[in-house]
């Protein structure tokens, strides 16, 4: 079964849609069904530095206090959920350096323990996942190496042009799909579910998309 999933590494609520999407896959897999998942990216915000900045000034600067209330009151709902959001320390960023990791540890078979790297590097560690250093040493903690290394070394080398202009083309396809906001799963051949969806709604469209396979 192939899941397609649309995320940003600094977007909260795919964040919170990909943990609940591992939990019903974790449980699918468990009965025996194989789950594909690849991932199509996206970028919250297109062109933005790297440089790196304290988030939660950045989010009052261009959204007012109201969305520092708001993202504060969000972090201490998830909790309960598991997740660990600690904003206060938290670094705005630009991801596209971030989506060609994940692009590299999908070609080693390593995409979803790098995606999940991503989102705790960022939101729970404070880290900045848009600094080359910091991507790299996260890379060797998901397994990820250079391509074509087969060393097991943890640093990686800088992208090719090919890899930076795969990364374009595939975003602009994305934005050719009418994805305006993140995350979008795409399970099987059903309409695509749009948002941070509940683990049971996940769950049953895992499961009808493994029927339908398996009728097929």
């Amino acid at each position: 079964m192939r899941v397609r999933i649309a995320l940003d590494v600094i977007c909260v609520h795919s964040y919170l849609g990909y943990t609940r999407f591992t939990r019903a896959a974790d449980r699918l897999r468990a009965e025996g069904h194989l789950v594909q998942v690849e991932f199509l990216p996206f970028e919250l915000a297109p062109g933005a530095g790297t440089e790196g900045a304290p988030l939660l000034p950045v989010l009052e600067q261009v959204f007012g206090p109201q969305a520092v209330q708001q993202t504060l009151r969000f972090a201490e709902q998830v909790a309960a959920e598991g997740l660990e959001l600690h904003y206060e320390r938290a670094v705005a960023t630009g991801t596209f350096e971030a989506h060609l990791l994940i692009a590299r540890a999908a070609r080693q078979g390593r995409a979803e323990q790098m995606v999940e790297r991503l989102f705790r590097a960022h939101f729970t560690d404070g880290l900045h996942i848009g600094d080359a250093a910091t991507l790299a040493r996260l890379a060797g903690e998901a397994g990820v190496t250079t391509d074509g290394s087969g060393s097991g070394a943890a640093e990686t080398a800088p992208e090719t042009a090919a890899a930076t202009d795969r990364l374009h083309g595939e975003l602009n396809r994305v934005r050719r799909l009418g994805i305006t906001g993140v995350p979008v799963f795409f399970i099987g051949d059903a309409q695509p579910l749009t948002g941070s969806q509940s683990e049971a709604v996940l769950l049953s469209a895992l499961r009808e998309a493994a029927l339908s396979a398996s009728d097929s």
